[in-house]
């Protein structure tokens, strides 16, 4: 092979099987605790009984049965049935990225003021996931404040619906609006099984506790035939251990118990699983991502792929106060650490202040680094005809490459490039005014924002939807 392909590697086969043995320790010796009955007997039926105590101890031969039986790839289509993207348990699988997720405030690009979360942002947010194109899929980009609490929910799925084609993937701040939630996209869809284009998140409580919602919401999309995403946030110092190793551990140990959960319920149900690792801030209670953050997601990245289950890791979104350089610097790690390691999909791009409010901005920003990112991962080919002897030969010595064969063949592809930005020399610079980069991003994403193209049944959708949530 003479092709240059990048690749980050973190961990050695002797460290995943020390990390796999010591969640498995965690499992066997601290357990879970489960709080809903249902779930409870379903590990009782496969470990037997565990007494009045929700403490359930998970055997390691039922988490390697739950390994093995659960799918290591899962084919993921758009809303049109077209296929999109496959996620494979493996370290060749191709990151994609998602806006998202769950912010409760707005920033908007023009001004930089921040409002509550609304409707018509909703609208926005799944227009740029579908209009810009290093998107993979749209998550849900934040909770609505301008309608009653037991129907924001569904508007929020219905307008993600109507505003992209691409897959979704679905959190539900209410717990009763889940199981309607799906009812709503089976009827503007149909069958959302066949061709998956949906797909539920959920996540345990930090530390060792899955909880009622948790599994009930697991029951409830398993049963529909849809593959789930199951993950966790942890906080080293709070939720978790404060060294990295622990932090990892826990969480893994929580993924596992998710996982073999999923695989009592229906075996060979198609789940995806990570971790949101974080760090907690003891002077101000607060959370953000760090450079041993971001290389516990990479970690859990291969743990997942040792077991060949699909992985869903971090964004590194929260850091910043909109897209500045606070924000920049997470950015830019996280998401070319994604692409050159083994992370699968990168769910939530365009939060800031800590995940509450959704930036705009900071979503066009990293579709520009995605795109470069993936660039970079493309590598180049060491091929003779990569390298032109022919050219080099019949240049010779103290000539120039200006007009050669290949210049002539690959220029285009070798310029400068920039969804954002142009390439400026300081003259240049100088005769438009001495510019500022913040400037015309913010430029970039008004025009977008003004300027969205929608799916042509939108319309038809809105309508379809709205009259069955109506209903309710």
């Amino acid at each position: 092979m003479l092709d240059i392909n990048p690749k980050l590697k973190v961990l050695t086969q002797e460290q995943i099987a020390k990390v796999h043995s010591d969640a498995i320790k965690v499992l066997e010796t601290t357990g879970i605790e489960v709080d809903d009955p249902h779930a409870k007997d379903l590990f009782e039926k496969a470990i037997g009984k565990a007494g009045k105590s929700k403490r359930i101890q998970i055997p390691k031969d039922l988490v390697q049965w739950a390994i093995n039986a659960a799918p290591s790839s899962i084919q993921i289509h758009d809303r049109s049935g077209n296929p999109c993207f496959k996620l494979k348990g493996d370290e060749a699988q191709d990151t994609v990225f998602g806006v998202g997720c769950t912010n409760l405030h707005f920033q908007d690009p023009a001004d930089d003021s921040i409002t509550p979360f609304h409707r018509q942002h909703m609208v926005k947010a799944a227009g740029l996931a579908h209009n810009l194109t290093a998107y993979d899929f749209l998550s849900t980009p934040g909770v609505i404040q301008d309608l009653p609490p037991e129907t924001a929910d569904l508007y929020g799925i219905l307008e993600m619906t109507a505003n992209t084609t691409k897959p979704l993937v679905m959190l539900i701040s209410d717990f009763e609006s889940f199981h309607p939630a799906l009812d709503l996209c089976e009827h503007i869809h149909g069958d959302l099984a066949d061709k998956p284009f949906l797909i539920p998140y959920v996540n345990p409580i930090t530390p060792l506790v899955l909880n009622v919602e948790t599994t009930q919401k697991m029951d409830t999309a398993i049963g529909k035939g849809l593959p789930v995403i199951f993950s966790n946030y942890g906080m080293s110092g709070a939720t978790c251990p404060i060294t990295p190793a622990g932090t990892l551990v826990v969480l893994l140990a929580e993924l596992l118990a998710g996982l073999t959960y999923s695989q009592l319920v229906k075996e060979g149900a198609p789940i995806i699983l990570g971790s949101l690792p974080a760090a907690f801030d003891m002077k101000n209670a607060g959370s953000f991502y760090s450079p041993a953050t971001l290389l516990l997601n990479l970690a859990c990245a291969e743990m997942m792929a040792s077991y060949k289950i699909p992985h869903c890791g971090t964004s590194g979104s929260g850091n910043g106060w909109g897209a500045d350089l606070l924000a920049g610097t997470t950015l830019c790690i996280n998401h070319f650490t994604s692409i050159t390691g083994a992370a699968g999909m990168v769910p939530f791009v365009g939060g800031s202040f800590d995940s509450l409010v959704f930036s705009p901005e900071m979503v066009v920003y990293a579709d520009d680094l995605i795109h470069q990112s993936r660039s970079f991962m493309a590598g180049f080919s060491l091929e003779d005809e990569s390298v032109g002897f022919d050219d080099i030969e019949a240049i010779g010595p103290g000539g120039n490459f200006m007009m050669s064969g290949l210049t002539m063949k690959y220029f285009r592809d070798s310029q400068f490039s920039s969804t954002i930005w142009p390439f400026l020399t300081l003259d240049k610079w100088n005769e438009k005014g001495q510019p500022k980069a913040s400037r015309l991003l913010k430029e970039k994403t008004c025009d977008l924002l003004n300027n969205l193209t929608r799916p042509q049944d939108k319309e038809e959708i809105l309508s379809k939807g709205e009259s069955f949530i109506t209903s309710l």
